[in-house]
C-alpha cells in the first residue's frame, strides 16, 4: 500500500501520458502462474500499441510493438508499478521469481524440470534473475535466468531481498531495463 501511495504522482503522470500517446487502456492485464501453480491476473502499464499484445509472444529489446513511451517505461521498470496491486491482492510479493505464462512454464518444465521449484514461493515484482540476467525473450534465456532464481530460492533471506531491491533501484535510475 505504501508503494502505491508514494508512487501516486508517477502513476497519475504515466496514466495521462499513456492516454495521450494512443488509444487503448492504461492498464494491461495478463494471466500468469503464481505460487503452487495458481493462475492470477497480473497488472502492468500498457507499453505496446493497443491490440499488439499477443498472449504467447515474448517481447525483446527491438520489438516494434513497443511504443516510445513504453520503451522508456520498460527501461526504468515503470511498467511494473501496477504489480503493487498484485502484492495487495496476495498474488505476488515484492521480491521473488517473476511469474510466467502457463504456455512458457509448460515448455520450461520439459527442458528444465527444476523450474517446478520456482512455484514454491510467491512470484515477485523484482527478482534476482531479473537484476542479474534481465528480461528473457525466449525459452533458452528463461532457462539461463532460472539458475539465478534457483540461487535466490536456496539463499532467501531478508538481507538478500534488500539486496535485490537495492539492485532494482539502481536499474530503475540507470534505465537498464529492457
Amino acid at each position: 500500500m505504501l508503494g502505491l501511495v508514494l508512487l501516486c504522482p508517477v502513476i497519475i503522470i504515466l496514466s495521462i501520458a499513456i492516454l495521450i500517446s494512443g488509444d487503448g487502456p492504461v492498464i494491461y492485464s495478463q494471466r500468469r502462474i503464481g505460487k503452487s501453480g495458481k493462475p492470477f491476473t497480473i497488472y502492468k502499464f500498457r507499453t505496446m500499441r493497443n491490440g499488439e499484445e499477443s498472449t504467447h509472444l515474448l517481447s525483446g529489446k527491438k520489438d516494434t510493438r513497443i511504443t516510445p513511451l513504453g520503451r522508456f517505461m520498460r527501461k526504468h521498470k515503470l511498467d511494473e508499478i501496477p504489480n503493487f496491486l498484485n502484492v495487495l491482492k496476495g498474488d505476488m510479493s515484492i521480491v521473488g521469481p517473476r511469474p510466467e505464462q502457463k504456455y512458457y512454464i509448460d515448455k520450461l518444465l520439459l527442458r528444465a524440470p527444476q523450474y517446478k521449484l520456482i512455484q514454491n514461493v510467491k512470484p515477485g515484482i523484482t527478482s534476482w534473475g531479473q537484476v542479474r540476467y534481465g528480461y528473457a525473450s525466449n525459452v533458452d534465456e528463461m532457462i539461463e535466468r532460472l539458475d539465478y532464481d534457483l540461487f535466490y530460492l536456496e539463499n532467501r533471506s531478508l538481507i538478500f531481498d534488500l539486496k535485490v531491491v537495492i539492485y532494482t533501484i539502481g536499474i530503475i535510475f540507470e534505465g537498464k531495463g529492457i
